[in-house]
């Protein structure tokens, strides 16, 4: 792998580590979770879009169209909402499994890149509108990866609030040496 190419692979295979650190050991219940009002992207939904970016990006870089097998395997990129497809009862282990053949896939690609390849341009977007080098598209992998992070992080943490409430209080009446306050007197 050429120094550059390597550097850029490197960062999106680290955030892919942070990925399964971050949704170690949760339930399929958590996987499934749409947040407190049941209308945000789940962990799922999340995985598959980071997933189905990635090998789009790939692809794009290898000059070849996406294969309709792994389009229809993994697919599509929007629903006709506009919104990421429903993600229902896949488990972590198929997601994440799934997202290894994909960096293995990315790995293969970056070692047969020049530092020259780099700066072609390549489309990309839904109705490839938009403009990119490879370059630029390595880097967004991983910016994209870090930043969906975040709201399975989020996630995380409204599924732990919601499912043990008072657990991340960090003061609770029962807790030993939290002080005693005098109850207010009826009528207040």
């Amino acid at each position: 792998m050429s120094p550059i190419a390597g550097m850029l692979y490197s960062a999106v295979k680290e955030n892919s580590q942070r990925l399964q650190a971050i949704t170690s050991g949760m339930s399929q219940d958590e996987v499934d979770y749409r947040g407190p009002r049941n209308n945000s992207n789940s962990t799922a939904q999340l995985i598959k879009h980071i997933l189905y970016v990635d090998l789009n990006w790939i692809y794009r870089m290898k000059g070849e169209p996406l294969p309709q097998a792994l389009k229809e395997r993994h697919g599509p990129m929007i629903d006709a909402s506009n919104r990421l497809p429903m993600v229902q009862g896949q488990s972590l282990n198929t997601l994440m499994s799934d997202y290894e053949d994909v960096l293995t896939m990315l790995k293969e690609t970056c070692t047969q890149l020049k530092d020259a390849d780099l700066d072609k341009v390549v489309t990309f977007g839904h109705d490839n509108e938009k403009r990119a080098t490879i370059r630029w598209g390595l880097w967004h992998m991983a910016d994209h990866s870090r930043y969906h992070q975040a709201h399975i992080n989020l996630l995380r943490k409204w599924y732990r609030e919601n499912a043990q409430p008072g657990l991340y209080m960090p003061f609770c009446w029962h807790s030993p040496g939290f002080p005693r306050l005098p109850l207010l007197k009826s009528g207040y």
